[in-house]
């Protein structure tokens, strides 16, 4: 499998976006047909392994991605843009980082996988979702013009930055996320190293959840975590590709060599 990071896609729809999770979890994704957003209801029980520190899970709940009355951080499942986002590095690289979880600092990166889909996956299944339910949609509006209207352009959010970051900015509307991603490939096109420094903060956001019939890769470290995998998809009616690549999930560093 070629290194996804080294080519520009062709066009913003074609941007891989990357959930990183750890193997305990991907029978819950499963059994709830989707990746959930922290503060989503529909959770029945915790993931076996969280990544996220306690204090980053507080920061992403109380900062809002378009200012009053929008939703928060945490009602959105996140998304990497790049296999080697500076908090993946982290736990590849056993470092020190405040932003995750003792659990996540003690796991071995082959404990984990890595869930792949597009950027245009994202963006049309808002826009499907949006489009089956115009009646309810309508009523929001009435009853709530200014609140609907928020909600109905946050469907998916593009953060130029980790998206708890207080200097971050948000492109909230479809138009505005494409405008951020479509910075951020220049910002990556125009550097001599493929990995720009934003690239590896920048964060996909997709509002309460992502169908894992969407996904349509799951990146692995080694032939031992594939077969721990597959029979876990046996009980899907979805079964991604599930392939070795062993550089994600090694420190940036070793990769590079």
């Amino acid at each position: 499998m070629p290194r996804a990071s080294a080519k520009t896609p062709a066009d913003v729809g074609e941007q891989r976006i990357y959930h990183v999770t750890h193997i305990s979890n991907l029978a819950g994704v499963l059994s709830s047909g989707a990746l959930l957003a922290d503060a989503s209801k529909a959770w029945e029980g915790r993931p076996a392994v969280d990544i996220s520190s306690a204090e980053t899970r507080e920061s992403r709940r109380s900062i809002l991605v378009s200012g009053q009355g929008s939703l928060s951080v945490a009602k959105y499942v996140p998304f990497f843009l790049s296999p080697d986002a500076s908090v993946w590095d982290s736990i590849r690289a056993r470092s020190d980082d405040p932003r995750l979880a003792l659990d996540a600092h003690g796991s071995a990166p082959f404990d984990f996988v890595i869930l792949v889909s597009t950027v245009r996956k994202a963006l049309d299944a808002q826009a499907a979702a949006a489009e089956s339910a115009p009646e309810s949609a309508a009523e929001s509006a009435a009853s709530a013009p200014e609140s609907a209207a928020v909600a109905a352009s946050a469907g998916v959010v593009a953060a130029d930055g980790d998206a708890a970051g207080v200097l971050t900015r948000f492109g909230t509307t479809r138009a505005d996320a494409e405008g951020v991603l479509r910075k951020l490939r220049k910002l990556r096109k125009l550097r001599a190293d493929p990995e720009s420094p934003a690239i590896l903060e920048a964060e996909f956001l997709i509002e309460e959840t992502f169908p894992f019939e969407l996904v349509t890769l799951i990146g692995v470290a080694n032939d031992k975590v594939r077969d721990l995998v597959k029979p876990i998809l046996a009980a899907s009616s979805h079964r991604p590709k599930v392939a070795v690549y062993p550089p994600w999930f090694q420190p940036a560093e070793e990769s590079a060599e």
